[in-house]
């Protein structure tokens, strides 16, 4: 056994980190023996690299703690420095008390106070003669000069909304769309890099271009979706320099910095971004630039009301590439490039041509009858605009507005392989060499793999997973284009199927922090966090839905049951206490009326409606819900009075639901709809005595329709849980394969190459990039695959429970997700003869309780050995059809066969 990795706040080698007691984990990895567990770990952290004497570990040494915890351990040592770099290890004994010691990690401290910025925030100053309504966006400038060997360099910058940082003619990192948005009035993220190999020689020069973002929200007549803006765009840049001989000197942003307007003539989250490469004046951001007349002082600006903290995402990055499937001409000069896959990002073109040449783009998920691009649904005008310079092959992309699309339209430029063709074509246009798509999300950890002997199971998991990843910015967004808003329900209804692909820990923290930065004085949480439009009478119930609000209460509890993470849950609950107190107040009698209910269900009045279930239903059901679980939250954090509040108040809302909603001589919920049955169902709403009467009425209700769903954004996830719950796998396979309306199938079979907003949504229009329904990839993992795995608050380590659901119609699933804890794989396959081979890897320092099915014609080895005899394992019990064991880490095979 040893320690795989070391995580500061869930990062590797976090820079920047502003939290006074922050959580140290680690993940475990061994060569294959069984039966390895922690019994005990040691903390080091100090200021020496290099220590390895006991008394030069002078931060922090925890002292030997028995316990196999290895995740969320709070630092305990002295009080941290703002700059200071920690180095830290940690030393692990297994269950025969032998030690091995991780490598040694490092976090740095960012600027934890305001006093520690000595930088000011400065703007352009516009000219006094009305040209406050240039859209052009701002650069600035200043060069400096080091005289002295450089130990290490730091520059600290927030940029609002949005920066491109350059040292020395240098991009630094390949970071895009920073920092990430947030409510500007109470929070503003600054990111901290490391510059020390950026300066090379004693001359220097730092440059900021800033662009829009969501600070300042300006159509110019292009599509917003709203108009907004928190003030102009501005920045703060310090930059701090130790030298070798334990010297320092800051250089920060003030009025004696330069600005100018750029080359970035327009900018907009929602509309585009336009370009002229004329305005870009070679070497500004170098040292003993000459500059010209448009450069002026810049000026010292007011501070945003937000608080600086660090930008605790993970950084966006161009992820991956895409290259034309097909290029079509639509008229002379209008030419539709064919990506073959609608992500979310922006293009990359190479062009050459006349100066002053200007080139259009416009993306689009879909086409019109015509071939040319569709902008219906996701707002336009839409477009990027590029004017050459005409000095040779020129290159470029967006800095700061992104789109999700799949075609991209061009004007004013010809493709190079028509030119090719037709010599001449391109006499007066410039000529396209390259196009390029690029896709932008999180440089996170993909986690998990999934894959099935079914074909259009891998694809409904593909197209799933495309629509996540386009939505994962530093919010969660709702679609890449026509909102990009932090819509909050998707947060808790799709989180376990994000955990089991994706390492997301930090981004359901930031979104915690979103929320309480937007809940209301009363308690309430809205909708979306960040909250940029308030949504006011007749549509206030687009503001607050308790489904949407629940994902405050959920999302801790998820961090806390999949990542172990307590100090979330602790720092927030007093917050999660004021939405229930809200609730209560706003509810009629324990019954809350208003909100969103099962939104985007399916109906005759189509997708955008709640339909089939009256609203109050699943939204007295979520408020119960989430009372249920902090009522968990409660007992864990050791508020016992807080604990039987809620345990009263669980019951009182479940006695005015059942009074409201259930008909005891139906034996339906509401009007017997499929969300009303699978959230009673689901949640514990149902009396014991009328279960399977409800389940009745839901199975029924689904094979009438085809085998169909009936329910939307909220209830879905349920009716996948309640069928699941109650041993109703087949069901929901049978459901997953349909290929007529509504179904993934159906999506797929008319074009989807990601998941579509409405269950129609290829053939009906709307998004054809959501992820809100994607919830069919939970039970891909935790059902068809069989994986369940949570936080054992008593051992205080990772318990999996599998029980794979194994059908005669699936050859084989093999599925394998990789946590901060360690890796978990499972692989089951059938043969012709009956037989079945279960294959399974427990990660080191967790257990596992697994079912394996089995009748009484079949026998069951591990490894060609009985099982009485293989070691790591026990037999818990037999049930009708299943065996149950206990296995500890390790890898195991396991092989039914017919006597």
């Amino acid at each position: 056994m040893y320690v795989r990795n070391l995580y500061v706040n869930a990062q590797i080698h976090p820079l920047g980190l502003d939290s006074h007691q922050p959580t140290l984990s680690w993940s475990l990895a061994s060569d294959g023996e069984r039966i390895e567990n922690q019994s005990a770990y040691r903390v080091l952290v100090s200021t020496n690299e290099h220590a390895t004497e006991q008394e030069q570990w002078d931060v922090w040494d925890s002292g030997i703690v028995h316990s196999r915890r290895q995740f969320g351990i709070e630092y305990e040592g002295i009080p941290l420095l703002s700059r200071k770099r920690y180095y830290w290890k940690v030393q692990i004994w297994d269950n025969h008390n032998r030690m091995t010691e991780s490598q040694t990690s490092w976090w740095e401290m960012g600027l934890l106070h305001a006093h520690d910025w000595s930088a000011k925030w400065i703007e352009h100053e516009t000219a006094a003669d009305g040209m406050d309504n240039d859209l052009s966006m701002p650069v600035f400038r200043h060069e400096f000069s080091t005289k002295k060997s450089i130990h290490r360099s730091r520059a600290y910058i927030c940029g609002l909304g949005q920066y491109e940082l350059r040292i020395n003619g240098c991009k630094v990192e390949d970071h895009v769309l920073e920092p990430g948005w947030t409510h500007y009035d109470h929070t503003c993220l600054y990111k901290a890099y490391d510059i020390t190999k950026l300066l090379t020689s004693d001359q220097h020069a730092v440059g900021v271009m800033l662009g829009n973002g969501f600070y300042h929200v300006t159509s110019g007549g292009r599509y917003a979706k709203y108009e907004k803006s928190f003030g102009r765009p501005l920045c703060i840049v310090q930059i701090e320099i130790e030298y070798t001989d334990g010297t320092t000197e800051t250089v920060g942003s003030n009025a004696e910095w330069v600005s100018s307007k750029g080359p970035i003539t327009f900018s907009t989250v929602y509309g585009g971004e336009d370009y002229d490469a004329q305005l870009w004046q070679p070497g500004w951001d170098q040292p003993a630039f000459s500059g010209s007349v448009s450069w002026q002082k810049a000026k010292e600006a007011s501070a945003p009301l937000g608080q600086l903290k660090w930008d605790k995402s993970p950084p966006l990055k161009v992820m991956q590439t895409f290259q034309p499937l097909k290029i079509t001409r639509i008229e002379p000069h209008k030419y539709v490039y064919d990506l073959g896959q609608n992500f979310s990002g922006w293009i990359r073109i190479t062009v050459q041509g006349r100066s002053n040449s200007r080139v259009k783009i416009t993306p689009a998920e879909l086409l019109n009858d015509d071939g040319t691009v569709n902008q219906k649904w996701t707002g336009s005008p839409n477009e990027w605009h590029y004017t050459l310079c005409g000095e040779g092959i020129e290159s470029w992309q967006p800095r700061f507005s992104y789109s999700g699309f799949r075609y991209v339209q061009i004007e004013g430029a010809v493709p190079a392989i028509e030119v090719e063709a037709n010599s001449g074509i391109a006499s007066e246009l410039p000529i396209l060499l390259q196009l390029e798509g690029q896709m932008i999300y999180p440089d996170i950890e993909v986690s998990g793999q999934f894959e099935c002997s079914d074909l259009l199971l891998n694809r409904t998991h593909e197209i799933i997973n495309w629509a996540i990843l386009s939505n994962m910015k530093s919010v969660f967004t709702d679609c890449p284009h026509r909102e990009k808003f932090g819509w909050l329900e998707q947060v808790h209804l799709m989180g376990p199927s994000m955990i089991y692909n994706y390492s997301i820990e930090a981004l359901l923290t930031k979104v915690m922090d979103d929320i309480r930065d937007a809940q209301l004085p009363n308690g309430m949480v809205p909708t979306t966090a960040p909250e940029f439009v308030i949504f006011e009478k007749p549509w206030d119930v687009f503001r607050h839905s308790v489904p949407w609000g629940a994902t405050y209460i959920l999302n801790a509890w998820i961090l806390y049951t999949q990542y172990g993470n307590r100090k979330v849950m602790n720092e927030h609950y007093p917050d999660m206490k004021r939405y229930i107190d809200f609730l209560v107040s706003h509810s009629e009698e324990l019954i809350i009326q208003d909100g969103l209910g099962d939104w985007y269900d399916v109906g005759e009045l189509g997708p955008g409606f709640t339909q089939n279930t009256p609203i109050a239903l699943p939204e007295t059901a979520m408020f119960y819900h989430i009372v249920d679980v902090l009522r968990q939250i409660a007992a864990l954090l050791g508020h016992s009075d807080d604990a039987l509040q809620y345990t009263s108040l669980c019951s009182q809302i479940k006695a005015a639901y059942e009074a409201a909603f259930f008909d005891p001589i139906t034996k339906k919920y509401g009007p017997g709809s499929q969300a009303a049955q699978a959230m009673s169902l689901a949640l514990g709403l149902v009396d014991e005595k009328y279960e399977s009467d409800v389940l009745s009425h839901l199975v029924n209700d689904i094979k009438a329709r085809g085998y169909h769903t009936s329910s939307g954004d909220v209830a879905y996830r349920f009716v996948l849980l309640a069928l699941s719950q109650h041993n109703c796998n087949d069901l929901i396979l049978k459901m997953s394969r349909q290929t007529e309306h509504p179904s993934y199938g159906y999506q797929i079979q008319n074009g989807a190459t990601s998941l579509t907003e409405a269950w129609d949504g290829p053939t009906v229009g709307k998004s054809q990039n959501h992820f809100m329904l994607g919830h069919l990839e939970e039970w891909f993992y935790r059902d068809l695959a069989g994986i369940h795995y949570s936080h054992d608050p008593v051992t205080e380590a990772i318990h999996y429970v599998i029980k794979p659901h194994i059908v005669d119609s699936l050859t084989y699933v093999k599925a394998k997700i990789r946590t901060d804890f360690g890796e978990m794989s499972i692989e089951w396959q059938r043969s012709g003869d009956g037989s079945l081979t279960l294959d399974l890897t427990i990660p080191v320092n967790s257990t596992a309780t697994v079912h394996i099915p089995i009748s009484n014609t079949q026998t069951i080895t591990e490894n060609g050995s009985p099982i009485e005899a293989a070691v790591g394992i026990s037999l818990e019990r037999n049930e009708t059809g299943w065996m149950v064991l206990h296995l500890s880490s390790g890898q195991y095979s396991f092989n039914v066969v017919v006597d």
